[in-house]
């Protein structure tokens, strides 16, 4: 098994030591910033891929800005397609990121090539924004 020797840099002293050692190779760099494993037979191995996603986070660029994420199931697409029975089914991500909830009512506008749901306010006589769904090219 491998293991770090030292605890590995982050934030502001990452960034100072990168500055520091900007005269050496990016390996040499990651090594002495704390990147690196020792394997069973005693070989150093550099961990550039960690290294570089700690200097960019130092820097305030988010990588993965969704990391709470379990791994599980598909990322959304933004498009749908008609069913063999004529329906067309949005899935529950895209209610979800609207922040919609069981019974919330739509008015179907239907233009040449788009389909127009226009959310109903709870009186159902008054529309709100539109939301507005786009299918694939005909």
């Amino acid at each position: 098994m491998t293991e770090t020797a030292t605890a590995p840099l982050t934030g502001k002293a990452l960034l100072q030591k990168v500055k520091e050692l900007a005269h050496l190779p990016r390996r040499e760099t990651a090594k002495r910033c704390g990147y690196y494993t020792v394997t069973k037979n005693d070989q150093t191995r550099v961990n550039l891929t960690d290294f570089y996603d700690a200097v960019l986070a130092a820097k305030g660029v988010p990588l993965d800005p969704e990391g709470t994420k379990d791994g599980r199931g598909r990322e959304p697409t933004y498009r749908v397609s008609v069913h063999k029975n004529g329906q067309i089914v949005i899935g529950a991500t895209y209610t979800q990121e609207m922040g919609l909830k069981p019974g919330d009512e739509f008015e179907i506008k239907l233009g040449y090539k788009h389909i127009h749901l226009k959310q109903l306010d709870g009186d159902s006589t008054r529309l709100s924004e539109d939301q507005e769904l786009e299918p694939a090219e005909v």
